[in-house]
């Protein structure tokens, strides 16, 4: 595949800076959210820029255990670490954060930081069956919904609130179009492409053209593909990464697979291929905030007991991108996401019959010749 199809992607965080700092100047409201429960349509519906805030380095974290223990989950120290060194643009542009309690780390560090940015913290539900879940979900909305025109002097409708619904299903939209033409063999996109488009398009301050952009390099990756060009070889073992997120930076999973010959041809992640799949019927007239609340609940995320929708979605990816391993990455300190290993293991050893690799790690690159040895083990069972 052309490298050249992914330039325009490559540097878009930093020349999105300067486009953040414009909108600033002409006023425009900025909103930060560290997770995928943090609902996008009601920062739009507001009038503000949202931007994604979570930490994928690992540079910011020694500031962050000088109030954080060291044993801490590296994606809050870096998240917090950006947050306490005001080294993140994007958190200094931010006129507020949404967080959420999708961990008890992340919680209590919401905690410190409102000591210096206002913070908004959703209360999220445990799981995803009771009619209390709904209706607590249901209620952050409204929560949200309140603290948004306070906060940035504005008001929401329901009209604008449909209007953001429809521009973040087209986004979603886009996203899965992506991300699903790795369902061909050879795969379209490398691991680590898909990774830095996903991860970077979210950095764009104009969902729509966001949209524009993703439907132009999906367009162009299938022109490419039909020259006979291709992003990996074709007997490159097929590998899901599942698990925690993953971002620019904290990516060395990825590419140490695509380094051994492996292709990571899709991401199950909550940055990735997890809620791509979720739309809101737009011809639905029930209140829009409830509609949201039934949408996000949805996600099938770790904090969720039971959490059998994330199981429901591996089997789904492992049929329809033609996986033959399966790789689990738990960041250390995620204790959920450690614990479920177990029930992804099962999955994959007793009911799909594929080959399954487990991974606890950090951001740092102490263990990278260890995970190297194991993935390259890992690959050659495969054959």
């Amino acid at each position: 595949m052309e490298q050249d199809l992914f330039e325009s992607f490559r540097e878009m965080k930093e020349k999105n800076m300067m486009l953040l700092k414009e909108a600033k100047e002409r006023g425009q409201k900025v909103v930060g959210l560290y997770c995928t429960y943090g609902p996008r349509e009601l920062v739009l519906a507001a009038g503000a820029i949202g931007v994604g805030l979570c930490g994928t380095r690992e540079e910011p974290i020694a500031d962050a255990e000088k109030h954080l223990p060291r044993n801490l989950c590296p994606l809050i120290k870096s998240s917090y670490g950006y947050a306490v060194t005001d080294a993140c643009p994007y958190f200094y542009f931010s006129d507020m954060v949404i967080g959420e309690t999708t961990c008890d780390g992340k919680k209590k560090m919401f905690e410190l930081m409102k000591e210096f940015k206002k913070v908004h913290v959703m209360n999220m539900p445990q799981n995803q069956e009771s009619q209390s879940s709904l209706e607590l979900m249901y209620a952050e909305m409204k929560r949200l919904k309140v603290a948004l025109e306070e906060y940035l002097e504005t008001s929401i409708s329901d009209e604008d609130l449909r209007r953001a619904i429809h521009t973040v299903n087209e986004e979603k939209k886009a996203l899965k179009r992506l991300y699903d033409l790795n369902r061909a063999k050879p795969a379209f996109i490398s691991g680590m492409e898909l990774l830095r488009v996903s991860w970077q398009i979210g950095f764009h301050s104009d969902r729509e053209e966001r949209v524009r952009l993703i439907h132009k390099l999906c367009g162009d990756i299938l022109s490419e593909a039909a020259k006979g060009k291709h992003a990996v070889s074709e007997d490159a073992p097929r590998i899901l990464l599942t698990g925690t997120p993953v971002g620019i930076g904290s990516e060395k999973v990825v590419a140490i697979v695509e380094e051994s010959g492996g292709t990571v041809v899709n991401m199950e992640s909550c940055g990735g291929y997890k809620t791509l799949g979720f739309y809101i019927d737009e011809n639905d007239t029930r209140d829009p905030l409830l509609l949201l609340a039934e949408k996000y609940l949805k996600i099938p995320c770790s904090i969720m007991s039971p959490n059998d929708g994330r199981l429901e979605l591996i089997k789904e990816i492992v049929k329809e991108f033609s996986i033959d391993g399966i790789i689990d990455l738990t960041w250390q300190g995620c204790h959920t996401y450690n614990i479920e290993s177990n029930h992804v293991a099962r999955l994959a050893k007793d009911k799909l019959g594929l080959p399954f690799l487990h991974l606890e790690t950090d951001y740092s690159q102490n263990d990278a010749e260890m995970l190297r040895v194991r993935i390259g083990a890992f690959l050659e069972m495969m054959g």
